[in-house]
């Protein structure tokens, strides 16, 4: 599946979204193999943080003046908040821009997998809460959707969003993993010649 997926990202044109107005940041889409299958790593967000505090989203973060580039972004943040040097990281790919609508960011994000396997994670306390480690072919399946209540100004409305056990991926997040999953999952393009 990792040689599947890797083919796929590397040879992906993703969609930019010009950064007009927004805050910049980059997100890291990162596999690793535990108990013989891809796992998907997140990271339930610190509750004493600003900005989506208590949240589900994948390593990363806002980008830094010294970050060379939005991958420069996602491989440090990864770093700093997982406790994942950026040479343990083999980065497939750039995916589609994503938007958050409360918070004004525009979202790279990068997939990857882990170079190295199985490993301890040192988490950053002050931005990481918990890390989980979810199944690729859990969040491939139908059982994996479902929808979160969300409040827009006053009226309640369903977000898709994908639920395992007590914890529900929604918004950007979610919207990022829907197209990864949908890039991984779509049909070889490849033509058959006779």
């Amino acid at each position: 599946m990792r040689d599947r997926i890797r083919q796929v990202i590397s040879g992906y044109a993703p969609t930019e979204i010009p950064l007009e107005g927004l805050r910049d940041s980059a997100v890291m889409v990162l596999l690793h193999e535990r108990d013989g299958a891809e796992h998907v790593i997140f990271q339930v967000r610190s509750r004493s943080l600003a900005l989506h505090s208590g949240e589900i989203g994948f390593p990363g973060g806002t980008r830094h003046a010294q970050d060379g580039t939005l991958l420069d972004t996602a491989l440090r943040e990864v770093e700093e908040e997982i406790g994942v040097p950026r040479d343990h990281v083999e980065v497939f790919g750039q995916l589609d821009d994503a938007l958050t609508f409360s918070s004004s960011y525009r979202i790279r994000p990068y997939a990857g997998a882990l170079s190295l396997g199985p490993r301890e994670f040192a988490l950053d306390a002050s931005e990481v809460h918990e890390l989980l480690s979810i199944p690729l072919d859990f969040l491939r399946s139908s059982e994996a959707r479902g929808w979160y209540p969300v409040d827009r100004g006053g009226v309640t409305e369903a977000t898709p969003a994908f639920i395992y056990g007590e914890y529900v991926i929604w918004g950007a997040t979610a919207r990022m993993l829907e197209r990864f999953l949908a890039l991984i999952d779509a049909p070889d393009r490849t033509e058959v010649r006779a």
